[in-house]
């Protein structure tokens, strides 16, 4: 059982408080993300846990004990860096066994943990090389086998993949998921990186200034985000914006802006008249729209810039002076300079409130 509980943790660098009352449960053999913008405190958290940063004020659980005053050592956890800070002189067999020389484990038990480790993350025919011998891939496996062969209760990673190239990075990523649902071990997962977060976690953490902004599953933060930040963070591409504002119409409510009109369920949001909003549309939810279907719902101008994505482009134009991006096939995409039109479909539609950036969408919705 290897829980881990944060309660009303505070860090402060003098009158600097970069952490604040942070508050978070994760449950024994959980995969969770930190993600954030750089300086958003997710680093400095996940150090607080190992060990490796003093807690300013509040309390770490792990497996029901606080840690608090207890060494890195002491805790039950192993941490990957960004860095892989490996021993350039030593092999990979010293490098992986050295943590388990320094706590004086019986050579054959280290051979026996080596041998288990290194067949797990595909390092036999490299145990006798020396780090540069390896590429980044493979001194990243190497920094992990030494994370493992301590058999953790919890493994703590710190943008392990930041150094890596794209390709690499995809294929570390998998391994990754797959060593994590091979060992069960629980997880924290520190990126700045989106794709890595919605692809390996349970839960993530969506941080912004210290500070918790949405706790949930990869598809709840997706289709429900709570705020503005995280509709805007999370996705690729961006979620597009505008200013609207809300006028009751019967069963609907209007929402009217620059050049544009759109018409949502009232039972879906929770608006008053008058109230001023940010409307938020994915690229991928506008659809090309029918020559009859240009007034309401819809958003029109002319395309200044087409991006080949592969089976995919996106096309950007102006509506009331923001940029809009549309995500369309590839083989139906427009040239620069074309007039372009494209529906929303009412139900993938978000509306935050334009001074608190809080989700108008009601519970249950």
């Amino acid at each position: 059982m290897a829980n881990i509980v944060c309660t009303r943790v505070d860090k402060a660098y003098g009158a600097v408080n970069v952490i604040r009352d942070f508050n978070l449960e994760i449950e024994d053999h959980e995969f969770v993300v930190f993600l954030g913008p750089s300086g958003c405190g997710k680093s400095t958290l996940l150090r607080m846990i190992a060990g490796l940063e003093e807690i300013s004020g509040g309390e770490v659980c792990i497996a029901g004990r606080t840690v608090n005053d207890l060494e890195p050592r002491d805790r039950g956890v192993a941490m990957v860096f960004q860095n892989y800070a490996l021993y350039p002189h030593m092999t990979i067999y010293d490098n992986i066994a050295f943590g388990l020389r320094r706590m004086k484990v019986d050579k054959t038990e280290i051979d026996s943990r080596i041998k288990t480790v290194a067949g797990t993350l595909g390092l036999e025919p490299y145990l006798a090389r020396k780090p540069t011998e390896l590429s980044g891939g493979q001194q990243q496996r190497v920094a992990i086998a030494r994370a493992m062969i301590k058999t953790p209760r919890v493994f703590l990673f710190d943008e392990p993949l930041s150094n890596l190239d794209a390709k690499l990075r995809n294929h570390m990523r998998v391994e990754i998921a797959r060593l994590h649902q091979t060992l069960k071990t629980t997880t924290i997962y520190v990126t700045h990186d989106q794709l890595e977060a919605m692809t390996l976690a349970d839960r993530i953490v969506l941080m912004k200034g210290g500070a918790i902004e949405q706790v949930g599953t990869p598809a709840e933060i997706y289709e429900r985000p709570r705020t503005l930040f995280v509709a805007g963070f999370i996705g690729t591409p961006n979620m597009n914006f505008l200013d609207v504002t809300a006028r009751s119409a019967g069963e609907s409510w209007l929402l009217e802006g620059d050049g544009l009109r759109f018409r949502v369920d009232r039972k879906r949001f929770d608006l008053k008249e008058g109230q001023a909003l940010t409307l938020g549309v994915r690229p991928s939810s506008l659809s090309p729209a029918a020559g009859e279907d240009t007034r309401e719902n819809t958003l029109a101008g002319i395309a200044d810039l087409v991006e080949f994505h592969g089976d995919s482009a996106l096309v950007s134009f102006r509506v009331g002076g923001r940029e809009i991006g549309a995500l369309v096939p590839a083989s139906s995409r427009p040239v620069t300079g074309a007039p372009v039109a494209f529906s929303a479909d009412k139900a993938n539609l978000h509306l935050f409130d334009r001074m608190t950036g809080l989700s108008m969408l009601r519970t249950g919705s």
